[in-house]
């Protein structure tokens, strides 16, 4: 069965849907299912223009961006999720409000990143390995591992660091922030699924890193991009 994993932030017009689809693209080789919901939309409502344009600076097909409408977050929609990640600590909130049982499950998705990246992929790719070869079964012990780290790495001195700044309605620079926050973020989400499934020598050739880069090809596009 495919890992299932929901995205959330509000009015799920920008931040969620923009998670939601670059995590399914840079997945799309793997069992992996996306969603994406929010706390306070106008169900149908499509994403911003400014959104639209960056899923397409991301390499997101036209067709995906244009399929996509807001939903309202609920219990149906969170029902079976291998992991919820929410922009910020209030959508978490909602979400274990509505279901209890992912408590464990649920983070902020900078919160999931700042974890994650004080586990490598050679300690992703153990703790997968012995669960066996079910996908959903590899990836929850991805996930205690990645959980496991949680007493030992500190937090942020702001938990406000934890939230990722919605940028809807507002200026270009705000969406730089924005993007900015998130992109690597969902990135590493990725980086943590693909060490669960894949091999490690597949990995290293299907993510290579820039010397002395994290960034990725697409988040340096945006950046470099004048509107920004």
């Amino acid at each position: 069965m495919p890992i299932e994993i929901l995205t959330v932030c509000t009015g799920n017009i920008v931040r969620s849907p923009l998670s939601e689809l670059y995590l399914r693209l840079l997945l799309a080789d793997l069992p992996v299912e996306v969603a994406s919901a929010g706390t306070q939309p106008r169900p149908g409502e499509a994403m911003t223009e400014h959104a639209c344009e960056i899923a397409a600076e991301l390499g997101i097909p036209a067709a995906e961006i244009e399929a996509h409408q807001a939903k309202r977050l609920s219990e149906p929609v969170l029902a079976g999720r291998d992991l919820v990640l929410a922009m910020t600590r209030a959508h978490r909130k909602a979400v274990v409000e509505l279901d209890p049982s992912l408590l464990r499950k649920a983070f902020t998705i900078l919160e999931f990143a700042r974890l994650s990246r004080h586990v490598t992929d050679a300690e992703i790719h153990e703790a997968a390995t012995d669960a066996g070869n079910d996908p959903r079964a590899r990836f929850q012990a991805a996930l205690a591992r990645v959980l496991s780290v949680r007493g030992t790495v500190d937090a942020p001195a702001d938990p406000a660091e934890d939230d990722v700044l919605d940028p809807a309605g507002r200026s270009w620079n705000t969406y730089e922030t924005s993007m900015s926050q998130l992109l690597p973020a969902v990135e590493e989400v990725a980086r943590v699924i693909r060490s669960a499934l894949v091999s490690r020598r597949a990995i290293a050739e299907l993510m290579p890193p820039a010397p002395g880069d994290s960034l990725s090809p697409q988040l340096h596009a945006l950046r470099d991009d004048e509107r920004f």
